[in-house]
C-alpha cells in the first residue's frame, strides 16, 4: 500500500474538495488513463486494489502508472470512548481527489485490453470516472 515516508504533521483537518482540478488533469506518461468525474478521498487500499485488478487483466503486458498519492491522514477515535479528550490517532492515508484529475495511465496494450483493465480497476473505487485516449496532434 501507498503511505507516505516520513509524516511531520500528523493530524490534518478534513477540509473540503472543491471546483475542479487544475493540475494532474491531463494524460502525462501513457496512451490511455482513468479520469475523475467526481471529488472525493480515495485510500490507499482503494489505490492498490485498483492497481492489482489493472496488473492482473494486462497480465504483465504494458505499462502502469498511478497519478495520485495518499498524502493526507485520516484519524479515528477508538469505539466506546467519550466526547473530548482531543483528536483520535491517524488510522490510514487518503489522496484528495477533484473532478477531472488522472488516477491512472496505461501504455503498451490494445485500447479493448486498456479499457477492460481500467473498468475493472474503476468498479474498485468510491466515485465515477471515465476511460480517456490521447489525442496526439
Amino acid at each position: 500500500m501507498l503511505v507516505p515516508k516520513r509524516t511531520k504533521y500528523r493530524k490534518v483537518r478534513k477540509g473540503r474538495i472543491t471546483g475542479v482540478a487544475t493540475s494532474g488533469n491531463y494524460i502525462a506518461y501513457g496512451e490511455y488513463a482513468l479520469q475523475a468525474q467526481e471529488g472525493e478521498r480515495i485510500t490507499s487500499r482503494q489505490i492498490e486494489a485498483s492497481r492489482q485488478a489493472m496488473t492482473r487483466h494486462i497480465q504483465r503486458g504494458g505499462k502502469i502508472w498511478i497519478r495520485i498519492f495518499p498524502h493526507t491522514p485520516v484519524t479515528r477515535k477508538p469505539l466506546d470512548v467519550k466526547m473530548g479528550s482531543g483528536k483520535g490517532n491517524p488510522e490510514f492515508f487518503v489522496a484528495k481527489v477533484k473532478p477531472g484529475t488522472i488516477l491512472f495511465e496505461m501504455q503498451g496494450v490494445s485500447e479493448a485490453v486498456a479499457r477492460e483493465a481500467m473498468r475493472l480497476a474503476a468498479h474498485k473505487l468510491p466515485i465515477k470516472t471515465k476511460f480517456i485516449v490521447r489525442e496526439d496532434a
